[in-house]
């Protein structure tokens, strides 16, 4: 769907294999994709109240295929929850369509994600944005690439006109609206995954949720993002851990480093 070339993200990446299986597995995701078309596409409700495609089924089984082994756990949000996955060391968490909403909309705001944890912390992520022709591979190892160029996080060390991407429901909900005489400049954006992404690629300077989310909507973007020098941390600061019990995460920051205490003065003060 998006043209690029997978195999050339693989050159000189220590973290070869896993890296390798996750651009593999965004490879093909990508190749089904290309069978729907975003904003005309059926979806139904499922009991969470989220919407459910056909690709979102289909891309899940094409991540399986590739990432799935019987050594390593797995945790998606198309799947019944294994808990299994909990004595295992390393663990797949994706989310084979986030932003589901917006892909049904044709807005293009979403993405497929991939995270990898090792003993409860992402090692190694990938996000594929098809509509904006984008892909984020990285490692804890090798650092992060965008569409093949290395990238970081940016330097930005003072939040006045620091770009944060906040989520169009929270937004509308007005849970942003203590944030409106703080001199940030918000943008709206669709998909969790997608926004994480753009912090590890130097797009934006940070982006937090207001909302509880899953770990699959968190672990691949948290990956590139730590990656690529920047911080992720849930509520005044705790470290965020994956492959837990609980899959519900109260807040989540991913921000630049230089504004990480400010950040975290403004959400808690």
């Amino acid at each position: 769907m998006v043209g690029l070339d997978f195999k050339i993200y693989l050159k000189d990446m220590s973290r070869s294999e896993d890296v390798a299986r996750i651009a593999q597995a965004l490879a093909v995701a990508d190749e089904v994709l290309a069978r729907f078309t975003p904003g005309a596409i059926d979806a139904v409700q499922k009991e969470n109240g989220g919407p459910l495609t056909e690709a979102d089924t289909a891309v899940n089984e094409a991540l399986a295929e590739v990432l799935r082994t019987g050594n390593e756990g797995w945790l998606s949000e198309e799947n019944v929850d294994s808990k299994d996955r909990l004595s295992k060391a390393r663990v797949w968490v994706v989310d084979p369509i986030d932003g589901t909403r917006e892909f049904v909309n044709g807005v293009p705001e979403w993405c497929v994600s991939i995270g990898l944890i090792e003993h409860g912390v992402p090692v190694a992520g990938g996000v594929l944005s098809p509509p904006n022709n984008q892909l984020f591979l990285g490692s804890d190892e090798t650092g992060v690439q965008c569409n093949g160029a290395p990238t970081r996080t940016t330097d930005t060390a003072d939040l006045i006109g620091a770009v944060v991407l906040a989520s169009h429901s929270e937004l509308r909900r007005g849970e942003w609206a203590r944030f409106a005489e703080c001199s940030i400049s918000i943008r709206p954006m669709g998909s969790v995954a997608y926004k994480l992404a753009m912090v590890s690629a130097g797009m934006a300077d940070a982006t937090w949720t207001l909302a509880p989310k899953n770990e699959w909507d968190i672990a691949g973007g948290a990956a590139l993002v730590q990656a690529a020098g920047g911080r992720v941390f849930g509520t005044k600061g705790k470290q965020v851990r994956f492959n837990q019990a609980n899959t519900r995460l109260d807040n989540v920051v991913a921000t630049t480093p230089g504004l990480c205490e400010q950040v975290k003065n403004l959400l808690w003060p």
